[in-house]
């Protein structure tokens, strides 16, 4: 016997049993000094499973339970109504204000207030608080970032006028409201001026981070519009969140003489931080420029700095979220680098900690108290003062330095977005005691309701001055006669590829062509003052490839939120005759667990989770395609091509296999490339249905005629690897490479370079 074979199971066996023996001794001799411990074993006098039942619930409203509970409780449902506005073309923010209030008292308090006390009972709102706070710190931390001074110190100008004007009328108008309901709504014992304030900022305040999306979303980026706003809106934000630090200052201390102190010790803060810690970063940061990362060292050095920051004002006495928001402002400039950091940051703190925070808003804001006609009226005036003094007073002052109506409009419809921005300025006069719950409730429906009308008044704007054609129309307004291409792709590489198949598909049409290369990249890939070195970037390889294939292109970029939609919107818009795309990869792609729960590579996708749920996708049936390359054949009406790339460079030997009838709508796509790229076809009657079927041959003989020794017939159903590694590419219908790959057919190793053609 070969004891070399048992040797380790011997070793692991014997050392399981010796130990297992040792440790038993112990708990019986241990056992026998409880005895002079006078040690009382607690017993319940209910059955095994009274107790086990005890014990369970006892883990239920264990505060780490309850946290984890709240936090899986919170993430879905701020996901659900971000993605659902997100669908309606609204700010995913907007959803998540909503997913707040829904699990607040206002909604799920009051109809389910069973569920909404074991889920939030009051003991466990300090924890959410605290974390809550976290989030909003990094935040801050990350719209700081995201403000580039430099931009702001070449481009200010009439963008400065506007923030201010946009700041100073709001104002002076919040005073004014103040006025006249600080008797009614102002909490017992907080002085006129601190009440005041608080309203005034929160009528001034303008959501940056919003504000850049929705810009971002609608390609207003490369406008003059777009760069003014964006400035007005990074200028906004820089004074109003110092004004807010006085008005905190000055509330704390009970009045402007006895603030003076704060004031100056935060003035002296901001001295150290631009005159000293913003140089010590740069040299910092410097070291990093030319890295694709960031060292823990380094982000050691920046997160502290964060931390101390935010310490810093809050012992002051003008808040963390001040310093937080300061030591993003004073990172290194350069944008290469911020991205790196936001990257790190980023997604835990919108993704994980932020919607904490709207749901602990919440479950402050009790819409419930509303409850009688006066108190709506007085939220009208709320709503009206807000809209009038943030659009009105920013449209009328852009207006009044020479900018049209429509423009002036435009810049005053997206400085009145409030957002998240203004439910932090609330949250903080509603800790320091200066908001009462009812009016609390008002400046959050005014938040929701100013942030919403965004989308809609920006439509009606370009409908009533609907003149000028947008740049998607202009892409794609040439002669109706023309042969359309459109060539969408994700990344440069793939652009050239897909560019270098159009070109075969075109070449020699000459003036009866028209190609447009688009690239459709998500919002939150990028910085909002870096879109043009972003759009260069992708479409840089894509025009060098033009340049060499003497082709003329045009390009079309757009910023979206929601990249399928927008494809084939401007697909079945543009009256394109082909749309050329690259086979993707979902993460999850073939799992069982990504098919019932819909993950892909936005982590989860709940428009493919409630087609699972209507039967709409089946799980068990694995697809040919990607889930985006899904949603784009159920929408788009027009044909679309999809290659799958294995080093693809020219279309001179094409491989068309035919398997039925339906396949040979093939023909003519392999006919434009004998006419325009004089390539070589071998067809393939794999059914045998080809020389049966006059009207395919008589398509076949005209071709022969045009092109003598260009298309041949393949008879034969066997196909030798040497044969497919000769071929440059294969046109397949869309059914046929599905039936390819549910047989799992011997050729898919071997086949080149594949274009998947799918009729509509």
């Amino acid at each position: 016997m070969n004891w070399g074979k048992y040797r380790n199971v011997i070793f692991y066996i014997s050392t399981i049993a010796f130990f297992s023996c040792l440790m038993y001794w112990f708990v019986t001799e241990g056992q026998t000094l409880e005895v002079k411990e006078n040690i009382v074993v607690k017993t319940s006098g209910g059955s095994t499973w009274d107790n086990f039942v005890e014990s369970f619930k006892a883990n239920l409203h264990h505060p780490l339970a309850l946290l984890l509970a709240q936090i899986v409780t919170i993430i879905l449902v701020a996901r659900l109504f971000g993605w659902f506005c997100m669908k309606i073309k609204q700010p995913t923010v907007i959803g998540e204000m909503v997913a707040g209030i829904v699990l607040g008292p206002s909604l799920l308090g009051m109809y389910f207030p069973e569920f909404s006390d074991f889920l939030f009972p009051q003991e466990s709102l300090g924890n959410l608080q605290f974390l809550s706070q976290i989030g909003l710190i990094l935040f801050m931390y990350i719209v700081g970032m995201e403000l580039d001074l430099s931009v702001l110190r070449k481009k200010a100008h009439d963008a400065v006028v506007i923030s201010h004007a946009s700041i100073i009328i709001p104002f002076a108008l919040g005073i004014g409201l103040s006025y006249y309901i600080y008797q009614e709504f102002a909490p017992e014992g907080i002085q006129f001026t601190s009440f005041a304030l608080f309203i005034a900022i929160a009528m001034s305040i303008t959501a940056f981070p919003v504000l850049a999306r929705i810009v971002q979303e609608r390609n207003l980026q490369k406008t003059k519009l777009g760069t003014v706003v964006i400035t007005c809106a990074a200028a906004d934000d820089i004074t109003a969140w110092c004004i807010l630090a006085a008005v905190i200052a000055i509330v704390k201390a009970g009045s402007f003489t006895s603030s003076i102190y704060v004031i100056i010790m935060a003035i002296a803060y901001v001295f150290l931080m631009i005159k000293v810690i913003r140089p010590f970063l740069k040299r910092i940061g410097d070291l990093q420029v030319e890295k694709n990362t960031i060292n823990k060292s380094m982000v050691a050095i920046f997160f502290l700095t964060l931390i101390l920051s935010a310490y810093a004002t809050e012992v002051i006495g003008i808040h963390a979220l001040f310093g937080a928001f300061m030591a993003g402002a004073i990172m290194p400039e350069n944008a290469k680098f911020r991205n790196l950091f936001i990257e790190k940051v980023e997604d835990v703190a919108l993704v994980l900690l932020l919607p904490l925070f709207f749901v602990f808003t919440g479950l402050r804001t009790e819409i419930g108290l509303l409850n009688h006609g006066h108190l709506w009226i007085v939220a009208g005036f709320i709503i009206l003062t807000a809209v009038i003094g943030k659009f009105a007073g920013s449209a009328l002052t852009a207006r009044f330095l020479g900018i049209n109506w429509k423009d002036s409009l435009t810049i005053g419809a997206l400085m009145n977005t409030r957002g998240l921005m203004e439910l932090i300025v609330l949250n903080i006069g509603y800790d320091l005691g200066v908001l009462s719950p009812e009016i609390f409730a008002m400046m959050v429906i005014m938040a929701l309701f100013t942030t919403f009308m965004t989308g809609p008044a920006l439509d009606l704007i370009n409908y009533l001055f609907k003149s000028n054609k947008n740049e998607e129309e202009k892409a794609h307004d040439d002669n109706g006669s023309k042969y359309r291409v459109l060539v969408s792709f994700d990344n440069p590489e793939s652009g050239s590829t897909l560019l270098k198949l159009a070109h075969d598909f075109t070449n020699r049409m000459n003036g009866n062509k028209s190609i447009t290369a688009m690239n459709i990249a998500h919002v939150e890939e990028m910085h909002p003052y870096e879109i043009d070195e972003y759009e260069n970037e992708k479409f840089k390889d894509v025009i060098e490839t033009s340049h060499d294939l003497q082709l003329k292109i045009t390009t079309l970029f757009k910023a979206s939120t929601d990249i399928e939609s927008d494809l084939t919107n401007i697909s079945n818009k543009g009256n394109y005759d082909l749309l050329l795309i690259m086979l993707g990869k979902s993460m999850y792609e073939g799992s069982l667990l990504g098919r019932l729960l819909g993950f892909t590579t936005k982590i989860i996708n709940p428009e493919k989770l409630l087609n699972t749920v209507k039967g709409k996708s089946r799980i068990f049936n694995p697809s040919p395609f990607d889930d985006f390359t899904l949603q784009i054949l159920d929408k788009t009406n027009i044909p679309v091509g999809i290659l799958v790339d294995k080093n693809f460079t020219s279309a001179d030997k094409v491989f068309v296999p035919i398997f039925n009838l339906s396949d040979f709508y093939l023909l003519e796509y392999a006919k434009r490339l004998i006419n325009n790229n004089n390539s070589q076809i071998i067809i393939m009657d794999a059914a045998g249905q080809i020389r049966n079927n006059i009207e395919v041959k008589e398509l076949i003989r005209s071709i022969e005629q045009v092109a003598p020794n260009h298309i041949t017939l393949y008879n034969e159903k066997k196909i030798e690897k040497e044969f497919l590694d000769s071929q440059d590419l294969m046109l397949i219908s869309s059914k046929s490479w599905k039936n390819l790959i549910d047989t799992k057919s011997l050729w898919l190793s071997d086949v080149p370079s594949t274009l998947i053609i799918s009729n509509p």
